[in-house]
């Protein structure tokens, strides 16, 4: 069963950084594709951004693009979300995914809160 592990959410001030991992195992993690995404309660789940398996596409929703950074090291089995400029929009829960043999796979979120 594939398991994804997030950490370093937090709280942050408008303007700061965080750093988000993802830790993956049980399997082949640099055959796929990754993705982050965000959720506020009571709103729908958002894509972020999203990195090919070798780390050469990535994509970002216009409101995060030039703050945010997906990254990847697939010796590691690690998935990155490098948030820069935070603004109190960013205010989420975030998710890692994959989509594994056709099936959807989410670790158990980390809280990000941006907040004066």
């Amino acid at each position: 069963q594939v398991q994804l592990v997030e950490s370093g959410g937090g709280l942050a001030q408008p303007g700061g950084s965080l750093r988000l991992s993802c830790v993956a195992s049980r399997f082949t993690f640099s055959s796929y594709a990754m993705s982050w995404a965000r959720q506020v309660p009571g709103k729908g789940l958002e894509w972020v951004s999203r990195i090919g398996s070798d780390g050469s596409d990535t994509y970002y929703i216009d409101s995060v693009k030039g703050r945010f950074t997906i990254s990847r090291d697939n010796v590691r089995n690690a998935l990155f979300l490098q948030m820069s400029s935070l603004k109190p929009e960013d205010t989420a829960v975030y998710y890692c995914h994959t989509k594994y043999r056709e099936m959807d796979f989410w670790g158990q979120g980390t809280q990000v809160t941006v907040s004066s």
